[in-house]
């Protein structure tokens, strides 16, 4: 067993110490009134004795002055006698002659005759004339003198110890006032370290001197009310202003603690997370899951914690997470008060599900687009060594069939290439030059391109219009090339001996006009039909067979939407064909100011 050691304050060290000074120096004084009283009281004592005895002596001469020795034995015995009967504590009375000899000697018949006295007094018995007819000696018990000092000890201990009672109750009473004072003082503080500023203690039945640390306190804790009013309203300024910041950002922000509790997350990054914000503030960030029920925090969080802070500070942890098909950049970067003093980490969210795509599309795109070079290329080359090294052997229709290919694959190669120029053009200019044109005649034009292309897979066009189409102002020459590649895909995607239909109307009372070139192809899928106007996205199935760049229908929606503030549309079902259009306004804001002036 240990035993609990009591730890005692200096306060009451100092209280046990005055104790029991106060009771050694209570005792001391008792003892030394008791002594000093009990010789008083033998001396007295021993006085009495001596007064009686004297008293005897004299009045034995007196009263046996003349007397024979019968007489004076007799006349002494009867004095005697009466004396030890009125006197309890006169133990014995002798009477002796000059020589020594007793004369009488008598006891007192209340005493034991056995007991010893305590004080014995003898006094000479002298005549007037001055002679001494012996002695007279006395023999006290002492009992009075027992008595007394019994009653004088009982009576001074329990003095003392009333007074060491009063004493001590005296100091514990005033050391509980004090301590009472210091308590209310003590819990006074302990409040204001709570953070009860503005707590007041009273002041009541206290000395003045406390009174006026309790109105010191009062003071104080008062003005710590005042200043943490103006600290809190400006801190929840300053705090309402951070979480402004960070629920604005456009990207999303997770701010953790130093125990990895979510203590801040704005609106973007619940979105991304695609959580409420109940279920992730005050959770451990590590617990989160992501759509294939991995924690995917969890080992970026450990390695975080197990770098180096000075490392984590130059170079974040980066990394990506996959949420329902969004790719997210996550980043983790430590987090430091104005003190330098660690509190915990950020995580921004990202969402960089296009870029990634578009990654993945220019990887494509680059692809496509080597395999589409190569191919024209190598059949330019092939056909071209051919027909230098056995030109001379073939006959004039044979020749004829090698050109036609060699102009075939040129043409193919020049439209890829223009289709890469293009894209450049139409990409770094914000603008292009205008003028009044008629839609009907670009379509007829469009039309009468393709007819060698029509011819080869025994397609047809048919163009209706509504009457009256107004001029409209437009770049003739990117209008004309967003249609024909309309109608090139639909040329590539339209089974042989079909028919290729192109509308032209107008919308919004003249306003506006609209193109459409309906095919009868395989269609699109409504998951891809979104994204058939993105840069290098191209559909590449069992279906959709066809090479190319993935550039076209891009370019037609740069062209209609960013340099003719039109609109482009694609309508289609897989299985029943396609139909792509696109709206220009009849004459823009811009140019019709150009106009009127």
């Amino acid at each position: 067993m240990s035993s609990a050691k009591v730890s005692l304050t200096t306060q009451n060290r100092l209280i046990i110490t005055g104790l029991i000074l106060s009771t050694v120096l209570i005792v001391a004084i008792a003892v030394f009134a008791i002594f000093n009283i009990q010789k008083k009281l033998n001396i007295g004592y021993q006085n009495f004795g001596q007064v009686i005895s004297k008293t005897l002596a004299i009045e034995s001469v007196e009263i046996t002055r003349g007397l024979d020795i019968e007489a004076t034995k007799k006349i002494l015995k009867t004095h005697s006698d009466s004396i030890l009967k009125s006197h309890n504590d006169i133990i014995y009375i002798e009477f002796r002659d000059s020589a020594g000899n007793i004369i009488y000697s008598g006891r007192n018949p209340h005493k034991d005759t056995d007991k010893v006295p305590s004080i014995t007094v003898s006094s000479p018995m002298i005549t007037q004339n001055g002679t001494n007819m012996g002695s007279v000696t006395v023999g006290l018990s002492g009992n009075i003198i027992s008595e007394i000092s019994s009653t004088t000890r009982a009576s001074l201990l329990f003095v003392f110890t009333v007074a060491w009672i009063v004493f001590a109750f005296v100091i514990l009473i005033n050391t509980y006032l004090i301590t009472r004072e210091l308590r209310i003082l003590h819990e006074g503080v302990s409040k204001i370290s709570h953070g009860a500023f503005g707590y007041k203690i009273e002041g009541k039945d206290v000395s003045s001197e406390v009174k006026e640390l309790f109105d010191a306190f009062n003071d104080m804790s008062g003005r710590l009310h005042i200043y943490e009013e103006q600290n809190i309203e400006q801190l929840t300024l300053e705090r309402n202003k951070l979480e402004a910041v960070l629920l604005s950002i456009a990207n999303g922000v997770v701010v953790c603690d130093n125990y990895d509790n979510v203590v801040l997350i704005n609106n973007h990054a619940q979105q991304l997370l695609e959580v409420e914000e109940d279920q992730l503030l005050d959770t451990k960030i590590q617990q989160y899951m992501d759509t294939e029920g991995n924690f995917c925090f969890k080992d970026k969080i450990e390695e975080f914690k197990d770098t180096p802070l000075e490392q984590i500070q130059s170079k974040p942890i980066v990394f990506n997470i996959e949420i329902d098909k969004r790719v997210l950049k996550s980043i983790i970067s430590p987090m430091f008060t104005r003190n330098n003093d660690y509190v915990g980490y950020i995580i921004v969210l990202i969402d960089v599900t296009k870029e990634t795509e578009m990654d993945q599309m220019r990887a494509h795109f680059i692809s496509n687009v080597s395999h589409e070079l190569r191919t024209p290329v190598t059949v330019l080359r092939s056909y071209i060594d051919t027909l230098y090294n056995y030109g001379d052997e073939f006959d004039e229709t044979t020749k004829k069939e090698f050109v036609a290919t060699l102009n075939q694959e040129i043409i193919r190669l020049n439209q890829m290439v223009n289709d890469i120029l293009d894209f450049s053009k139409l990409e770094a200019n914000d603008s292009v030059e205008k003028s009044p044109n008629n839609i009907i005649e670009l379509v007829e034009r469009c039309a009468n391109q393709v007819q060698i292309l029509l011819k080869e897979r025994n397609l047809k066009i048919s163009i209706t219009k509504d009457e009256n189409i107004p001029t409209a102002v437009f770049n003739y020459n990117s209008i004309e090339r967003a249609l024909t590649n309309y109608i090139s895909n639909a040329i590539k995607y339209s089974p042989e001996n079909g028919e290729i239909k192109i509308a032209v109307t107008t919308l919004n009372n003249n306003n506006d006009i609209q193109v459409t070139v309906t095919d009868q192809g395989c269609g699109i899928a409504p998951e891809f039909q979104k994204k058939v106007f993105d840069r290098f996205f191209r559909v590449e199935n069992d279906t959709h067979t066809v090479k190319g760049t993935g550039l076209g229908l891009h370019l037609v929606k740069t062209t209609i939407e960013k340099h003719h503030d039109g609109q482009v549309f694609v309508h289609s079902e897989p299985g029943k064909g396609s139909t792509f259009g696109f709206i220009i306004p009849v004459a823009p804001v811009d140019d019709k100011i150009t106009m009127d002036k």
